[in-house]
């Protein structure tokens, strides 16, 4: 147990640590608690703010990370987002956090963030993890199996891994250096675009048969 709350605050301070390197432009305010009512707001960097001296504790709060997610899906984990939605105060910091749960050989497939540079600590279970570089590196797979207590980056824009090679449960904490990182699952938006990409396109990009193509169409049509 100790040794989960020495993670948790490890974790901590790796968000500590990424303000001063975060992707997002930095603030030029102390605070900038986002706002749907936008009479009452002003737009900065994709939010409206409410008047700082109306904040309250409430704006910069989220409870229930400590929760596991559940994983009984199609790849067996869970990723419980905390960014600007859940935490409004983060607008403007450059900063968020996800937890990662993952049943025994549960992943989280092949993704990409957009907007932030991931950096992840296993608390529990052990993980094959990994990003391929751009097709400038000649698309090199960058890999590593991790177990309790170790820590991984996965650099921004990078698409990206991670799979419990394990028999039991495992979870991790990630940082990243956006409020709002985005996420891109692969397979899903390839073959679960709406409307469909054309399969005959898509067959031939991927060198598969057009009927392939169909039928992960079919499957991801209705996960995505």
């Amino acid at each position: 147990m100790k040794g989960v709350h020495f993670l948790s605050a490890f974790a901590l301070l790796a968000l500590a640590s990424s303000v001063a390197s975060a992707y997002d432009p930095s603030p030029l305010q102390d605070i900038c608690v986002a706002i749907d009512d936008l009479k009452n707001g002003v737009f900065v960097n994709g939010k409206f703010c409410k008047d700082p001296k109306l904040a309250k504790p409430e704006d910069f709060f989220f409870t229930g990370l400590d929760k596991p997610g559940n994983t009984a899906n199609q790849v067996g984990s869970n990723v419980t987002t905390v960014n600007v939605d859940q935490i409004p105060g983060l607008n403007t910091l450059g900063i968020s956090a996800v937890r990662i749960d993952f049943a025994p050989y549960g992943q989280n497939p092949p993704h990409t963030h957009p907007r932030g540079t991931e950096i992840l600590v296993v608390l529990e279970g052990t993980l094959l993890v990994g990003f391929v570089t751009s097709n400038q590196l000649n698309n090199t797979l960058i890999s590593k199996v991790l177990n309790k207590g170790d820590v991984f980056v996965f650099p921004i824009g990078m698409i990206h891994f991670q799979f419990n090679i394990g028999k039991t449960d495992a979870v991790a904490i990630s940082a990243l250096s956006s409020q709002n990182p985005g996420v891109i699952t692969i397979a899903n938006s390839i073959f679960g675009a709406k409307p469909p990409i054309n399969p005959d396109f898509l067959g031939r990009a991927f060198q598969l048969d057009v009927n392939v193509v169909k039928s992960l169409q079919a499957k991801f049509w209705t996960t995505n």
